[in-house]
């Protein structure tokens, strides 16, 4: 099988390429202007309009993993700006093309993320979940709706929206282990608020299975079973790390450092379940949140 990924160089990116690499599987990466490019890589360029249409044709599954970090800067109207551009408009002109092919991939896959419910406190959320109504939540459902469109090219299309990805290679969790490290790890506010976390090693197999599983299609939301509040992702992962964990941060001295940032990403609270495949029924490496950060940072 032949994978073109954009956003490859990612976390996700990273993973996913390796994975389907070690198995045989031919993967090639859409590399913007600037970045590093392997043999059989293609650039294009969002903002001007180039890529190498010819080039696509012979893609069986494109995996659309593109957007600037949401937690890589202070939300100013500039980053929001760039936000927005590197994954809706990057994926608006990733779709165009793919309409405008003779032949067309199987299936497209492309990422999105849980920030689409915005802070829904103790309500449990599925796929079929409204959309919530912040910048996060507006620029989710944006992106989708980019995404979407595939399906009228008669391409078989899975919105992954993902939860809170842990690694030990980055993201989130490399964020926080330096404060839990030094024993100044605490609860984030109130510590009420759900987290829904995946492993990073599912994340790829569920978007392996999002390519090969036929019955998947839509949203999809990409969580463990068993969500956990702020307090207890706190707990296990001090603990894990042989640490206290008694500096609670208060969420008036996250919104000063990070302002509207601090609200849609460490105080918003979603509770979400999947119950759509090729999420549901996936036979999860780790379903718990403390066996999964031991093997995870055994690793680290």
């Amino acid at each position: 099988m032949k994978v073109l990924i954009s956003g490859g160089s990612g976390l996700v990116g990273t993973a996913l390429t390796e994975s389907l690499r070690s198995d045989g599987h031919a993967v090639s990466h859409l590399v913007r202007p600037g970045g590093a490019a392997s043999a059989g890589d293609m650039r294009w360029d969002p903002v001007s309009g180039f890529i190498n249409v010819n080039a696509m044709e012979a893609a069986d599954a494109v995996v659309n993993l593109n957007g600037a970090s949401i937690g890589g800067g202070r939300w100013t109207p500039e980053r929001k700006k760039i936000l927005r551009t590197s994954r809706v408009d990057s994926t608006r002109f990733l779709v165009d093309t793919l309409a405008r092919l003779d032949r067309r991939p199987r299936v497209f896959v492309s990422a999105s993320a849980i920030g689409y419910y915005g802070n829904r406190g103790d309500e449990t959320l599925d796929e079929s979940s409204a959309s919530g109504s912040d910048f996060l939540a507006e620029l989710c459902r944006d992106w989708e709706a980019e995404a979407i469109r595939a399906q009228a090219s008669g391409i078989r299309t899975v919105i992954t929206r993902f939860g809170i990805i842990l690694s030990a290679k980055g993201g989130a969790l490399t964020q926080m282990l330096t404060p839990f490290k030094l024993g100044l790890g605490g609860r984030l506010g109130t510590g009420k608020q759900w987290m829904s976390w995946v492993a990073l090693d599912d994340v790829v197999g569920i978007l392996r299975s999002a390519i090969s599983n036929e019955q998947a299609s839509g949203p999809v939301n990409v969580v463990a079973p068993n969500p956990v509040q702020n307090s207890e992702f706190t707990r296990v992962l001090a603990g894990v790390l042989h640490r206290p964990a008694i500096f609670p941060a208060p969420a008036f001295a996250l919104r000063v450092a990070l302002g509207e940032m601090a609200d849609a990403l460490l105080l918003s609270s979603q509770r979400v379940q999947a119950e759509r495949p090729p999420t549901a029924g996936y036979a999860f490496r780790y379903e718990n949140l403390e066996p999964a950060l031991h093997a995870i940072l055994a690793k680290h």
